[in-house]
């Protein structure tokens, strides 16, 4: 069996179940596969282009396996590749990664840091932002202690940034699909989601890019949020109506935002996002570095081999 692994990371094949007839190739993601190796079996997927994975549909006709280290697996799903082909999403794999940077971007906005690093540059030592604080203040939370946070998108991210909001004593709430429990945590369905946003410290947008999250975080939205609400998107871009961001921190419907995403990327020079007051914006930078991938390939190996099942695998 011939396994095509992409040079855009670093995945040590002496951790795969590779038997005696097996063999690893790398790849460019980013350019066509050659000729002698489109006979592969398994192609591991990671930041390809669009056009590379749609020239492997047409050409690699052997192909049964293909295992996407992104999260969401919505590229490969839209290149064409037929229905013998399993393809199996990298969801796990960016859960500590990205829960990091989440943690960050709230904690800058709790914090303060984005106007202390402005007053560090001025040589002005804060009397307002520091020394004896109220631990509760008026106006926008100033500690986790205590906070709501809700979590919308409550999947496995959702999951790993969950535990690490209660361990610094956030109160954690999630919105999901259906109303229940997701990961030993509560959450409303979407439909009900109102309630829960009106009383809101932080809101942390974890959604995947589809038809029905497009413009999730609209106007309606930002307005049932407090004005003393921060929104923090590390899902995708097109989930957030940055139109209404915009107008909702420059009326100060809401207190800040920290967003990791953009319907663009990169986000253009002349884009008005970059002028929005109390926004922080990071550059697609939470995830990008896959924990785990050769544990995840090796088990969808085996399963491909008929020991046990495939884990992530995409279903219709």
């Amino acid at each position: 069996m011939k396994i095509l692994l992409p040079t855009s990371v670093t995945i040590d094949a002496e951790q795969l179940p590779l038997g005696e007839d097996d063999v690893a190739v790398s790849y460019d993601p980013k350019s066509p596969i050659p000729d002698e190796h489109t006979d592969a079996e398994v192609l591991v997927a990671w930041v390809n282009t669009d056009d590379q994975l749609a020239d492997a549909a047409r050409r690699m006709t052997n192909l049964r396996l293909i295992q996407a280290l992104a999260a969401g697996p919505d590229q490969v799903a839209k290149a064409g590749f037929g229905d013998e082909v399993v393809i199996c999403s990298g969801i796990g794999l960016h859960d500590r990664t990205v829960s990091e940077h989440t943690l960050a971007l709230t904690l800058a906005l709790v914090r303060s840091l984005p106007e202390l690093g402005e007053l560090q540059k001025r040589h002005v030592w804060s009397r307002e932002l520091g020394g004896p604080q109220e631990l509760h203040p008026a106006g926008p939370v100033t500690t986790l202690l205590d906070a709501q946070v809700t979590i919308w998108g409550f999947g496995s991210i959702g999951a790993s940034v969950a535990g690490l909001f209660e361990a610094l004593g956030a109160k954690v709430s999630g919105i999901a699909r259906s109303t229940g429990q997701r990961h030993g945590y509560n959450v409303v369905a979407t439909e009900e989601k109102d309630e829960l946003l009106a009383r809101t410290d932080v809101l942390v947008m974890i959604l995947p890019n589809s038809e029905a999250t497009q413009g999730a975080l609209d106007a309606e939205v930002l307005a049932t949020l407090p004005d003393t609400a921060y929104v923090v998107n590390v899902g995708r871009g097109p989930t957030v109506d940055e139109t209404a961001l915009i107008q909702a921190l420059t009326d100060g419907g809401i207190a800040g935002a920290a967003i990791d995403v953009t319907s663009q990327e990169p986000l253009p020079e002349g884009d008005p996002l970059w002028d929005a007051p109390n926004l922080i914006i990071t550059p697609h930078s939470a995830g990008g570095r896959p924990v785990g991938a050769e544990e995840l390939i090796g088990h969808n190996l085996l399963a491909l081999r008929g020991q046990g099942e495939y884990r992530n695998a995409m279903t219709a």
